[in-house]
């Protein structure tokens, strides 16, 4: 992998980072945290979340009202997507930055791109770029117009961005650095029902840790609905009802629902409350790490969060339904086998995938009740996964390249 030598400036170097989900944002402050490593005089500013607050970025738009998937949805957030990009443009009016730096959202990233490189030709370096690989691989024609280098995070994105003769670099994939080999082979054996007959018996628990009584009463899934508004209204409900019918069968099961930020928590509790009375369900706020450690089994939203789960060797079934709208436009669109990274990555189904009309709890539940008899199988299979994406330091080299785009003279 090549390597970048960074020559510091004499004088403050501003940069703006973009980006407009939760997953981005997460992003976004780790390799925020490792230019400033590189360089602690930075300045920089951005659309973004509290990780990027966190680490002292000036946030003009919060992403809050940015998350958007699905062409209805979008339609709903338009106001707000058009005020971002209004606040975008004063920005660079006023405090025009020496590098633009785009985090994922590529519909709007990719016309912020094209507006700061026809008005202002700023460099602009994108990191956690678009899944060209899965739909509208058109955008590639963007990617080569305005941006000036591109970090890759998948190893199978490298031979589309060099037939597309796009400055790139296959950074390796950040969740290799939240995840290293240490924490997933905690999370691997965890407790978890060790046979065919023991759904009704005892918990094996991880060496050195003290077993919670509750633990021997059975298993302990997590629900993970999504990030985004419209995932949590299309999913979360179904995964409660599939929870019932889960409980309904193993009377002792315990559940937990994932609000992976404060921005939904109402929404959550709304959905949630005709069934507070059952006491089968705990919310737990923030990054899923806490779910990981205490789950056996995952219901999870499509997307980055399955991946992490991989990475965990946490048995995952992938869960997803969206307007029927958008569905058909994405049956048009779409070009991939799977819809789970772990999936696409392993090029095979290690996490079982029930989408749109499977997604009902009928087959959830079903799904579900076959993969806790054999636990054990389904973490192995997700191994392979680490495996084939490499080595950690995502971050250090994208701060590296990000750096060594920035056009302020050195002295």
């Amino acid at each position: 992998m090549k390597k970048y030598s960074i020559a510091l400036a004499s004088k403050q170097r501003r940069i703006m980072v973009l980006t407009g989900e939760p997953s981005g944002d997460v992003h976004a402050g780790t390799l925020v945290r490792a230019m400033q490593r590189i360089d602690p005089h930075l300045e920089i500013c951005g659309i973004g979340g509290p990780c990027m607050k966190a680490q002292g970025v000036d946030i003009f738009f919060p992403i809050e009202h940015l998350s958007a998937m699905g062409l209805t949805e979008v339609i709903v957030q338009f106001k707000h997507i058009k005020q971002a990009f209004d606040s975008f443009k004063s920005r660079l009016r006023t405090h025009p930055p020496d590098l633009i730096i785009l985090i994922d959202y590529p519909g709007f990233n990719l016309k912020a791109a094209q507006y700061a490189k026809q008005k202002f030709d700023i460099p602009i370096f994108y990191y956690i770029t678009p899944k060209v690989w899965a739909w509208k691989e058109s955008r590639l024609k963007q990617i080569k117009l305005y941006v000036d280098h591109a970090a890759l995070i998948f190893p199978f994105e490298e031979k589309l961005y060099r037939r597309a003769k796009i400055l790139s670099t296959y950074v390796g994939n950040p969740l290799m650095d939240e995840y290293p080999e240490h924490l997933a082979k905690s999370f691997y054996k965890r407790s978890f029902l060790t046979g065919p007959s023991s759904l009704n018996g005892s918990y094996r628990v991880e060496s050195g840790t003290d077993p919670d009584p509750k633990d021997s009463k059975g298993p302990v899934i997590g629900l993970l609905p999504g990030s985004r508004r419209a995932e949590i209204k299309n999913l979360l409900d179904i995964m409660l009802k599939t929870a019932l019918k889960i409980n309904s069968q193993k009377k002792k099961s315990r559940f937990l629902i994932s609000a992976a930020s404060n921005l939904h928590s109402e929404l959550i509790d709304k959905i949630l409350s005709p069934y507070h009375q059952t006491g089968l369900f705990e919310v737990v706020q923030g990054r899923p790490m806490e779910i990981f450690r205490r789950s056996d089994l995952l219901i999870a939203a499509s997307g980055t969060v399955t991946l992490e789960a991989a990475l965990c060797c946490l048995p995952t079934i992938i869960v997803y339904k969206m307007t029927p709208i958008s569905h058909k436009i994405a049956k048009l669109l779409v070009k991939v086998k799977y819809a789970g990274l772990a999936n696409l990555i392993a090029g095979r189904e290690v996490m079982p995938e029930l989408l749109q009309n499977d997604a009902t709890p009928e087959k959830i539940s079903q799904r579900a009740f076959s993969m806790l008899e054999n636990l054990g199988d389904h973490e192995n299979q997700l191994l392979v996964v680490r495996k084939l994406l490499g080595a950690p330091g995502a971050s250090k080299r994208a701060a590296r390249i990000a750096l060594d785009l920035v056009k302020r003279p050195i002295k």
